[in-house]
């Protein structure tokens, strides 16, 4: 069975996970997973907070010599910012009690926060819902990654639109096929966009949110190749593929909307010009014409390219607030409060829906082809191909 915990405050001492069920013998380079943490630190738009952290993680349990143990991974990500914060965010009760956060921004976990908590000083909240804990999750995933790999599967995201700068709504129902040379553009851009041109409009619509102390929104769009057809089933709600991708990728903090393939655009279009025709012959095997379906048909992988669409809203700490009220006095107020933080997350959004594909296809994986060693694996994966193409 495949688990993960991750635990940690933004301004406390580090994050944690920890990893269970990958099996023993998968290679592990430590050097990977600190390529997806600087991934995530990156993109244009961030705040000040990126400056200070330059995220590593250290490697507690679970690998030996690179290579999974079998036994829980255990995975540390220091935070550099928490030398600032002892004073505020120390385990010890301190001498002097820091000043209580009571203003409530809009659209944060602030206010849900605290009431479900009954909590009076939001600091309590806004450290654990901070998208700061997605560094343990992207963590995580480069490690599922890792696993996946060595299978031939590819994950890759990439930015479509920055506020009405681009397509925002999945409104082409053909998915196009991208080659390394688009991803190649996509690494290259600030903005983890392949077209130079959208990445300079990109970039110009979010100097203007930032010079009216404003933040932006977007979509991004992820994809995994190399997934075989057979993974998830139809048998229960919660094993659906598509339910359990969506679930991962809205627990992003922001994410707003999920669409699998051609999303909403589907359903404006009558069945004949949505549904992917089917085709088998002796040089590609089961295969689909097109993949209006992103890959999922019936809650199960199909074999062709897994796309997703995620809608990230802009990030509620304005550097002009809204109007808001105080959790202690119920006090309305004309403004909200200000904490240090980004213009735009969007590019960065991505790289945490990369490890959130990963980690979602990593728990179907074991759950389809099992195994506790990475031999024993790969001997019911390639039995279970043979299938198919006997099939």
């Amino acid at each position: 069975m495949f688990r993960f915990l991750t635990a940690g405050e933004s301004h406390g001492p580090a994050l944690v996970a920890i990893v269970e069920g990958i099996p023993a013998g998968v290679p592990f380079s430590r050097a990977a997973v600190d390529e997806q943490l600087r991934r995530r630190q990156g993109g244009y738009g961030r705040g000040g907070r990126m400056k200070i952290e330059k995220d590593h993680v250290e490697v507690i349990s679970g690998v030996r010599h690179g290579r999974t143990l079998g036994s829980p991974i255990t995975l540390r990500v220091e935070n550099r910012d928490w030398a600032n914060w002892r004073d505020r965010m120390g385990d010890e009760p301190p001498e002097t009690p820091p000043e209580p956060v009571t203003r409530l921004r809009p659209g944060h976990a602030d206010f849900t926060g605290a009431v479900k908590y009954g909590l009076d000083d939001v600091r309590d909240v806004i450290e654990r819902a901070s998208s700061r804990e997605t560094a343990a999750r992207v963590a995580v995933g480069a490690v599922c990654r890792q696993l996946l790999l060595a299978f031939g599967v590819a994950i890759h995201s990439h930015v479509l639109a920055i506020a009405e700068i681009g397509q925002a709504a999945a409104d082409a129902p053909d998915i196009p096929a991208h080659d390394q040379a688009f991803w190649d553009r996509v690494e290259a851009s600030e903005m983890r966009c392949a077209d130079a041109d959208l990445t300079a409009r990109m970039i110009a619509r979010i100097l203007e949110g930032k010079r009216q102390g404003d933040t932006c929104g977007g979509v991004f769009e992820v994809e995994a190749t190399g997934v075989p057809a057979g993974l998830g089933s139809y048998s229960q709600w919660d094993r659906r593929l598509s339910a359990r991708l969506a679930q991962a990728l809205m627990s992003i903090p922001s994410a707003k909307g999920v669409a699998i393939g051609g999303g909403f655009a589907l359903a404006g279009l009558p069945g004949s010009r949505v549904h992917d025709i089917l085709r088998h012959d002796p040089d590609h095997g089961w295969h689909h014409l097109t993949n209006r379906a992103g890959g999922i048909e019936g809650g199960i992988s199909n074999g062709e390219p897994i796309w997703a669409r995620v809608a990230v809203k802009p990030i509620p700490t304005l550097a002009h607030p809204l109007p808001s009220a105080d959790i202690r006095t119920r006090e309305n107020l004309d403004l909200g409060r200000y904490e240090r933080s980004d213009v735009c997350v969007v590019p960065a959004a991505g790289v945490v829906g990369e490890a959130m594909i990963a980690i979602t296809l990593v728990d179907a994986w074991l759950e389809k082809f099992g195994g506790d060693s990475l031999v024993e694996m790969r001997r019911h994966y390639e039995g279970y191909l043979a299938s198919l193409a006997r099939d």
